[in-house]
């Protein structure tokens, strides 16, 4: 079937070119009968106006960036949902660009995106550091932040304060008097990982603690599970926090192989709630974070900023909810 193009549209209402892309944009040049015609052509042969075009004539694409981890894709789906199905409301559509690490240069990623004329990017990526984001804000682009606590000229956040998050967990296990409390890193997310440590050190510090059960990953070992394995072999702990379900799975099953029992020996909390958590056996504790929400909201900043509307807040803070479940004693 031939695709209906804006010249079939101008010949069946008898105008000019010109006249059917004002129509089609909205402007008001365009009156009485003339715009009636135009439009009953567009009925007619079921013409649909390329968004992209469409845009280009008022100086827009109609189109978002949008920047993400392809490591993260089980934990950004619920995220990008929510992106989605607000942009949808607005009429805009999204063009997604993935971070592959040690494959895909971020700024490379940049140079695509401006190329591309987008008119905002939303960001999940917590390995956009402040160089790249100055490299996009000089473009005079409107950027939201997903999961990063951030702000600038042209830039918002929508994120979980993962800080408070694990404050209140740790200072929960210190006042029942458990003090071996570990964080491991993870190499994938460093922005979280400092935010985890920096929430269990503000919790020891209240109570005249250091804390020293930052666990790094040795660069020889390719897994958390290939170092924890071998870690707990000679080293206890009351409570063991991962980032990420798999590091959370890694931390239980090198535990069982260890002969410590979850959770009498050892209680385990994962930070990011997703399905595997519930479908792991024990099932992992977490925090039920507001994925969708956190695409939604973002989704709603970015159309406010692109239509000048106030942004009052530039930090947006979204809640979170601990789950317990069965590596957890309560």
């Amino acid at each position: 079937m031939k695709r209906v193009t804006i010249y079939d549209v101008a010949k069946e209402a008898g105008v000019s070119l010109a006249t059917v892309s004002r129509v089609i944009n909205g402007s008001n040049v365009v009156k009485g009968p003339t715009k009636d015609r135009v439009q009953a052509a567009i009925d007619k042969l079921g013409y649909k106006p390329n968004a992209i075009a469409q845009g280009l004539a008022l100086q827009k694409t109609t189109t978002i960036g949008l920047v993400v981890p392809e490591a993260s894709f089980t934990y950004t789906g619920q995220i990008i949902n929510g992106l989605i199905d607000v942009a949808k409301i607005y009429n805009y559509n999204i063009m997604l660009h993935t971070i592959t690490a040690g494959i895909t240069d971020i700024s490379d990623v940049i140079e695509d995106i401006i190329k591309s004329r987008v008119d905002g990017v939303v960001v999940y990526n917590d390995k956009l550091q402040m160089p790249q984001m100055e490299e996009l804000s000089k473009y005079n682009i409107p950027i939201v932040v997903i999961g990063n606590r951030t702000k600038g000229p042209n830039v918002c956040s929508v994120y979980v304060n993962i800080r408070k998050a694990v404050y209140e967990l740790t200072s929960k296990y210190l006042e029942e008097g458990k003090t071996r409390i570990a964080i491991i890193e993870d190499r994938k997310n460093p922005y979280t990982s400092q935010e985890m440590k920096a929430g269990t050190e503000q919790a020891f510090a209240a109570r005249g603690l250091t804390f020293d059960g930052f666990l790094e990953i040795p660069s020889s070992s390719r897994t958390s599970y290939a170092f924890l394995s071998k870690w707990l072999k000679d080293h206890k702990y009351d409570l063991m926090i991962g980032n990420r379900d798999s590091q959370a799975m890694a931390i239980v099953n090198a535990a069982r192989e260890n002969d410590i029992s979850i959770p009498d020996d050892m209680e385990v909390v994962c930070v990011i709630d997703t399905k595997y958590n519930s479908m792991m056996r024990p099932q992992i504790s977490s925090f039920a974070i507001p994925s969708y929400d956190l695409g939604a909201v973002s989704m709603r900043v970015m159309t406010k900023m692109l239509q000048s509307e106030s942004e009052s807040n530039k930090e947006i803070e979204l809640s979170y909810l601990f789950t317990p479940r069965q590596t957890t004693k309560n």
